[in-house]
Parts: C-alpha cells; sequence; structure tokens
C-alpha cells in the first residue's frame, strides 16, 4: 500500500467515526424523560368514573357530571330514572333534564389562603366525589334557594337550564352511603369539603366561620387542614367567598 491509498484509507476511517459520534450525540440530545407527579391518596376516594392526574402543582378533575343515583330528572325510559319519593311534600319537578357534560376541574395541588377571599360564582364552585358539580347558595344572583330546594330530587340535586345537574346543599345519596361525616367533595381552591357531622357533632353554620369552614383535623388529614363542612343551614356549603385561591372548571 502505498502513501496515498493509506492516507486514503485513513481519511475514510476518519470519517466513519465523525459520523458515529455525531449520531450518538444526536441521539442522546433528543432523547426526553416524563414525569407524573403522584395523585394524593385522599382523591382516589373518587368514583372509578372520574378521572383524577396531578403535575405536582394542580390537580385536574374530569368528570361527565352525571349521578350515580337514580333521580326523577332522567327520562323515564331511562333505567336510572326513579320518580320522586323523597320527604318534601312541597316537591316540584323543574322542566329540566340530566345532560351529560365534560367537566375538568383544576384546582391546586397545596391549597393555601386567599386574602381576597374571592366571591363564589354561579355555575360549578366544586365538585362532589361521584363527579356532580357542587353550586352555591343562591338560586340566581342573590336570590336564595328558597323556592328552588322544592325542586331538589330526593337526593337533593337538580338539573339547571343548561342540564348540568347539581348539588346547592347536603348530597343525600353520599352522606347515605359513606357517612354523615364523610369526604363530599373539593371546592375550586382545592379545600376539602365534608359532611355535617365531625366527631359525632352535627354542624351548624355558626360552628363555622363566614367562609363556612374551618381549621381541623380530618380522617384524610391527620396534621389538620382548613376544610369546608356542609350544613343544613344557609349557606349550606359555603359562605360569602372561597377560603382560596380558586382554581378553575371548563365544560
Amino acid at each position: 500500500m502505498n502513501r496515498i491509498q493509506f492516507a486514503g484509507l485513513a481519511g475514510l476511517v476518519a470519517i466513519a467515526l465523525f459520523g458515529f459520534s455525531c449520531k450518538k450525540e444526536a441521539t442522546a440530545t433528543t432523547t426526553t424523560v416524563t414525569v407524573t407527579a403522584t395523585v394524593p391518596d385522599v382523591f382516589k376516594k373518587f368514583n372509578p368514573t372520574v378521572t383524577v392526574s396531578s403535575d405536582g402543582t394542580t390537580i385536574t378533575i374530569k368528570s361527565d357530571g352525571v349521578p350515580d343515583h337514580k333521580s326523577c330528572y332522567f327520562a323515564t325510559s331511562d333505567a336510572r330514572y326513579q320518580a320522586y319519593n323523597g320527604s318534601n311534600s312541597a316537591f316540584s319537578k323543574n322542566p329540566n333534564s340530566i345532560g351529560t357534560k365534560s367537566f375538568t376541574f383544576k384546582i391546586p395541588a397545596s391549597p393555601a389562603v386567599n386574602a381576597a377571599h374571592e366571591a363564589t360564582p354561579l355555575g360549578p364552585i366544586g365538585v362532589a366525589i361521584n363527579g356532580v358539580a357542587i353550586y352555591n347558595q343562591y338560586a340566581g344572583p342573590n336570590q336564595p334557594l328558597t323556592n328552588e330546594i322544592n325542586s331538589f330530587d330526593q337526593y337533593n340535586g337538580h338539573p339547571d337550564q343548561s342540564a348540568t345537574y347539581h348539588y346547592h346543599v347536603e348530597p343525600l345519596y353520599i352522606t347515605l352511603n359513606k357517612a354523615k361525616s364523610a369526604l363530599i367533595g373539593f371546592l375550586l381552591d382545592g379545600f376539602p369539603v365534608y359532611g355535617p357531622q365531625e366527631n359525632g357533632k352535627t354542624l351548624v353554620s355558626a360552628d363555622l366561620d363566614t367562609y363556612h369552614g374551618h381549621t381541623a383535623v380530618t380522617a384524610d388529614y391527620p396534621n389538620g387542614i382548613y376544610h369546608y363542612h356542609i350544613t343544613a343551614d344557609a349557606p349550606y356549603i359555603n359562605g360569602v367567598g372561597f377560603y382560596g385561591t380558586k382554581g378553575s372548571v371548563t365544560q
């Protein structure tokens, strides 16, 4: 082999090695790692039909908004239909029906108090563990539930004009099947909502602060957390506003 042949062969080897090096480096730079945050155990209390995920900062809850119990607001041909059999002698069915939604609730994974205490809007202000929307204490702008209560079905829910089934007051299907002290759901600010009992006592609004909650130990939060309670008297679930910074909801 003469010098020219040797130089040519050496050049080809160098080019091949350089090309291999470049390809290896390019592959390394396109590798991505996806980290999925763990969903806190308390959110595993949601029904299996509800999807819950977390990115470590935000908890995302997706639901179709349809109750997991029977109601007179399903079509009579629907197997989930059940004529009203509650205790309200003044019951009057409203003209709306239950529709399927595509709710996406985004709430803080680490809720914190917000000094502004933003007022709750009409429409969904939270979500129950069965995926049903939670509404505030008003039937309309500053309109009490006095008359609207008479349209609640046997489990204390009803649909609005947009076919969104929701609870303004204690969701009886949950408290009857879980417990009066059970976790009911979460408001948009990420703080939990519990039933009307705590440590064997049935609470009333006078036992709670102006936002309808207090800080105490719960079965889900042994170190204590601010949480809302449902009561039989107004404002039922929430008071004058969110305790913390609210997230968002789309449907």
